[in-house]
């Protein structure tokens, strides 16, 4: 009897879709199980579980009805060595707190994942050489086909850092394109497209909100305002630094507030803005009628403040995407050279920057 024997066998009878009579078995369930099960062979149940062609539908529905009644979950680990892939991308990246890189690691979890390919994530707090040789270390354990690095502070350029040879790499945000494949926004086309976008309203310089000095993209933007403000023969105004945070911003405005000349502020990201015009408008500074404010990202929000800020737009979907297509093409050797691309900017004008008073005035 059905009872008796499943009581001695340990075994729960039941039937199938089919209305064959199969054992439920306590362990997991193997393929051979499903082979069983389906009425098919093992490698029948292998070329489905692996999305492989020559099954009929009606055969593959039939496999895939037999691992669901079995709760079979076929072994990626096994299929990704047969396969000679794990189709996931690691990546590194040195700070999640700021906009940029936040924006580019989403911008490279969605690029990948239309490729079919998953992103492990392995943030790195102090960005040293064995701390980056350490990341690659934990990367191969956790088994990934390659490894895009955002690295926005100062390292790969100076020699402080060197990757793994045998790794297909790509880096974001970095200046270090005669050694890697390198993606990046085009900081210094946008950083001068904001100077000369303040110069042309008629203001006679342009004051600087800069990022840390450690960062890549911090360097970039500010060496593109000093060198526009050269080449138009204005009067060179100290740097005035913050740490990409609006705090940094606020303290910086503080400052700015009291220099009766500044009538206009390129701030080197979105956030410091927001800082600025909070400080500015407590010290009754007017925007954009006493100071003009510029911004760089375009972070969703930018559209919002008040005054709605005019900014540099970054497209970090793009970013993220040719990082992806980038590596997957090294993972491939499908000639890919060591170099730097540039994805360009967009200027958005809002209502944070205006002519000057006096410009306005005559």
């Amino acid at each position: 009897m059905d009872t008796a024997d499943s009581a001695s066998t340990g075994e729960d009878r039941g039937r199938t879709r089919t209305g064959k009579r199969t054992a439920r078995r306590t362990q997991r369930a193997s393929m051979a199980d499903v082979a069983r099960l389906a009425g098919v062979s093992s490698q029948t149940v292998s070329r489905v579980s692996n999305g492989y062609e020559g099954v009929t539908e009606e055969t593959r529905q039939q496999v895939l009805a037999a691992m669901n009644e079995l709760g079979y979950r076929p072994n990626s680990a096994a299929r990704a060595l047969k396969r000679g892939e794990f189709r996931t991308i690691g990546v590194i990246t040195f700070n999640l707190s700021t906009t940029g890189n936040m924006r580019t690691l989403e911008a490279i979890a969605t690029s990948a994942a239309q490729e079919g390919y998953a992103v492990t994530l392995l943030p790195v707090a102090v960005p040293t050489q064995d701390e980056v040789r350490g990341a690659f270390s934990r990367l191969g354990e956790l088994a990934v086909d390659a490894v895009i690095v955002i690295m926005e502070v100062h390292l790969l350029d100076a020699a402080t850092i060197s990757l793994p040879p045998h790794v297909q790499v790509v880096v974001a945000d970095s200046d270090a394109g005669d050694r890697y494949t390198v993606v990046d926004t085009d900081q210094a086309g946008g950083a001068r497209a904001a100077v000369r976008h303040l110069l042309d309203l008629g203001h006679r310089t342009v004051w600087h909100l800069a990022g840390p000095e450690e960062s890549f993209a911090a360097q970039r933007r500010a060496d593109a305002w000093r060198a526009e403000l050269a080449g138009a023969g204005c009067v060179l105004p100290r740097v005035v630094r913050g740490d990409w945070s609006a705090e940094s911003g606020y303290r910086a405005g503080v400052q700015l507030a009291d220099e009766k000349d500044c009538t206009a502020v390129f701030a080197a990201n979105d956030q410091m803005a927001l800082g600025l015009l909070r400080a500015l408008h407590e010290r009754g500074r007017k925007i954009p009628d006493d100071v003009s404010v510029i911004g760089f990202d375009d972070i969703p929000e930018a559209g919002s403040f008040l005054p709605p800020l005019t900014t540099v737009h970054q497209d970090f979907a793009e970013v993220g995407r040719l990082c992806v297509e980038g590596v997957l093409r090294r993972m491939r050797h499908d000639g890919v050279e060591h170099g730097t691309t540039l994805v360009p900017t967009k200027l958005v004008v809002r209502d944070s920057t205006a002519p000057p008073r006096a410009a306005a005035d005559e």
